[in-house]
């Protein structure tokens, strides 16, 4: 992976509780999601190649072949001249009917590039398996570098090669060159060694962490230890795809498009390596300093449903009608209330003459025609409808009026019957004592409740007097007792919330008294012998009633005394009052602000310090990086915190120093801990090894951690730089010429000893 720069954010305000709105960023800090890398056409840089002609020095192409960025230039140059991702786009043109092929960045030009794209690598490693890609990328370097000979390249390459090299990529490898571009020779070296070379390197041990893994490499007295390598399976890729993974997961249901080219900017430019990981990561979603320094957002593109904007005068317009509509149902309603009651007063004028027609009746025959008529059972059902009528009908007038409700003379109503003997009373007449007993009775309950009512009134009234009293006289016994009192409120509430939670859980307490009382229940009931002998039988569920013992569980009250009032409501009144009197008392202190879903550690974590809009299209096509900055490049340090079955480096690292028998070769080691490759471009990377080494090696041993002066490129230079400085039999004796190729084969490497020199030997890592 090509990373070039880092940005460290680390925050020294760690507060747990979150700020006040006032003390909020007005403006957070807002990134837009990059873009493929496309970088437009490139032109050829021919000069290059007329150059190494025209001097009487052999020159030579030199090839960094990268998993992530494919270098090359000439060995006279400072720096390579091309870089490009070892990817292929091909495509056919049904327009015009022509094949098209796009390497590197032209592979990101259009959505039709992009889905064609192929790598030359195994996904997630350094080995090359596809061929054709290869040799199309091998092909847009030469042509970019000036080759126009038709007969080869005529030129000697320096390639570099990963750690352990496969024998058949080297063997296809040789193919390619001498085949297909007719190279006169070939040199193969380890990438991190001429990285070390060319940082004045002699011993030490080398760790080179790059797009697909991390090596790690001793050397003593200028000699590689190639029995003592080792490799941790982690790199650029992985933490690329890491991070991907971790945000899918944050966010499922993303609207925009996340993908791994983004997420190598995201790990470049965002993520840096925490000194104390478990410390800052326990701090890091706290409110203070989370906005500005810690949580950076990415917004995708999107797409705002505007809604359109209405001027004045269409404002005042619609005012308007709204309040015409208005004025005309309220007119249609008093309409509709007047129809009613002029209904009602003709029903009751009609009761009344009918009343009339009864009592002035000649005889019991015709008072009974006059009633079935009307399908009225007796007198006093008539009288009832009657003084229905005329209750509804103060009523309705009452409420047109805008007058309260009378008691409609409750005291007034009398009821003669009470007062005469029974015996004195024929059928009818006692069956009205009757009635008239039951509306005394009902007369009397709703006085006594309306008494009740007023002592209730005046009871309150008696405490607010009092609890003003106690207020403007001691007022800190008043907080103190309003404190008392919420802390009781919320012990309930979480009393409650308990009881709710285990009511769910089988197993506990709740549950179990539940069955016990359904066993209980059951069996109450009365046994019965069994038909044929033997033992009793329970007869429970035989009859429909058995199964109400479940309603009844179901329904059971927690506790014997009923909640009078709901214990949230009765809170936030209080905690009003608190808020209105009680200066020490502030609003992020209430049940409502301390279980606001805007405040808690999730919200953080997903959305910020900021409330969430799910309105917002802008809001909504936004992610929010933030514990991942750290998250991702810890794995390098512990590989389980992405599934990796590994040690961590420090821990390799300690077992490639220790397991020299001899302490000086050991002291050897750590003196020169060199670092290279994109992956230790992280601001922070050589402290926190130098602090994680120094935990794992001896106390005696003193280590000094130092990084190549280009992580990226230095690989390239090394060997530019061996080309150009080496001695001519020093090269000879690393370089597989082309009649040796075609003497010995493809799968010939020249053995070659390093002597006292990191050179790169056709041998190293096979």
């Amino acid at each position: 992976m090509t990373i070039k720069s880092v940005r460290t954010l680390v925050t020294n305000r760690q507060l747990p509780s979150p700020p006040a709105d006032d003390l909020r960023p007005s403006s957070p800090r807002v990134c837009d999601a990059p873009d493929y890398p496309f970088k437009g056409w490139q032109p050829p840089q021919p000069e290059g190649y007329r150059q190494s002609a025209a001097t009487s020095i052999e020159t030579a192409f030199v090839i960094d072949n990268g998993s992530s960025t494919v270098k090359a230039g000439f060995s006279f140059d400072k720096a390579p001249r091309f870089m490009v991702p070892p990817i292929m786009a091909r495509y056919r043109d049904r327009k015009n009917n022509k094949a098209c092929t796009f390497v590197g960045h032209d592979a990101y030009a259009d959505a039709t590039t992009r889905g064609q794209i192929r790598n030359a690598f195994e996904p997630g490693t350094s080995i090359v398996t596809n061929w054709d890609v290869m040799e199309g990328v091998l092909d847009y370097v030469f042509i970019k570098l000036g080759v126009d000979e038709e007969g080869g390249i005529g030129r000697p390459v320096v390639m570099t090669e990963p750690m352990a090299n496969l024998g058949y990529s080297r063997r296809m490898m040789n193919e390619v060159m001498f085949e297909c571009y007719s190279a006169p020779s070939v040199t193969y070296g380890i990438d991190s060694l001429f990285s070390y070379r060319h940082n004045r390197g002699a011993s030490g041990l080398v760790i080179s962490s790059s797009h697909t893994a991390t090596h790690l490499v001793p050397v003593l007295a200028g000699k590689p230890l190639y029995q003592s390598c080792a490799r941790l399976n982690w790199g650029g890729s992985q933490a690329q795809e890491f991070l991907l993974k971790l945000l899918r997961l944050k966010y499922p249901t993303f609207p925009g498009k996340m993908n791994i080219e983004q997420m190598e900017e995201y790990v470049r430019r965002y993520c840096y390596i925490s000194q104390d990981y478990d410390v800052e990561l326990s701090h890091y979603l706290d409110w203070s300093g989370l906005e500005e320094e810690r949580d950076i957002i990415i917004q995708y593109p999107y797409t705002e449903h505007i809604a359109p904007e209405k001027s004045t005068e269409e404002l005042v317009r619609i005012a308007e009608r709204k309040k015409e509509s208005g004025r005309r149902l309220q007119e249609q309603a008093a309409k509709m209330r007047l129809d009613k009651l002029i209904k009602k007063e003709q029903e009751m004028e009609y009761y009344k003459q009918l009343h009339m027609n009864y009592v002035n009746a000649p005889t019991k025959k015709e008072q009974r025609r006059l009633l079935d008529a009307d399908d009225f059972k007796d007198e006093a059902a008539l009288e009832r409808v009657i003084r229905e009528l005329e209750k509804k009908i103060r009523k309705s007038r009452n409420k047109d009026l805008g007058a309260a409700d009378e008691e409609e003379g409750m005291e007034q109503q009398t009821f003669p019957l009470l007062d005469v003997p029974d015996e004195e009373l024929d059928e009818q007449g006692i069956k009205d004592k009757r009635h008239q007993r039951l509306l005394k009775s009902g007369v009397e309950a709703r006085l006594r409740a309306k008494a009740e009512k007023e002592r209730e009134r005046a009871r309150v009234a008696e405490e607010e007097r009092l609890d003003l009293e106690k207020r403007e006289n001691n007022f800190d016994d008043w907080v103190a007792g309003r404190r008392v009192a919420r802390d009781n409120l919320l012990s309930k509430i979480k009393d409650r919330e308990r009881l709710k939670q285990d009511a769910g859980n089988r197993k506990s307490l709740a549950s179990q008294m539940r069955m016990k009382t359904l066993a209980n229940l059951a069996s109450d009931g009365p046994k019965r012998k069994r038909r044929g002998g033997g033992e009793y039988d329970d007869d429970f569920g035989a009859n429909d009633e058995d199964w109400g013992v479940y309603r009844t569980v179901a329904t059971e009250p927690a506790s014997d005394e009923e909640e009078e009032e709901d214990p949230a409501a009765a809170l936030r009144s209080l905690e009003a009052e608190l808020l209105r009197y009680d200066p020490d008392f502030t609003e992020k202190e209430t049940f409502d602000a301390q279980n606001d879903w805007t405040k808690s550690l999730i919200h953080a974590f997903l959305r910020g310090a900021r409330p969430f809009d799910p309105e917002s299209q802008k809001e909504a096509h936004q992610i929010h990086l933030n514990v991942e900055r750290i998250r991702v490049p810890e794995v390098i340090f512990q590989p389980g915190i992405a599934g990796v079955d590994q040690a961590g480096l420090a821990e390799i690292a300690e077992g490639i120093v220790m397991g020299r028998t001899n302490p000086a070769e050991q002291q050897a080691l750590l003196r020169d801990v060199f670092v290279t490759g994109g992956n230790t471009l992280f601001k922070g990377f050589e402290d926190r090894l130098r602090r994680e080494l120094r935990g794992v090696v001896d106390a005696s041993l003193m280590i000094n951690v130092r990084r190549a002066s280009d992580p990226v490129l230095d690989a390239w230079k090394g060997a530019a730089g061996w080309w150009s400085k080496s001695a001519s039999s020093e090269r000879n004796a690393a370089t597989i010429t082309k009649d040796e190729y075609l003497e010995k084969g493809s799968e010939y490497f020249r053995e070659h000893s390093l002597g006292n020199s990191i050179a790169p030997a056709a041998s190293s890592g096979s």
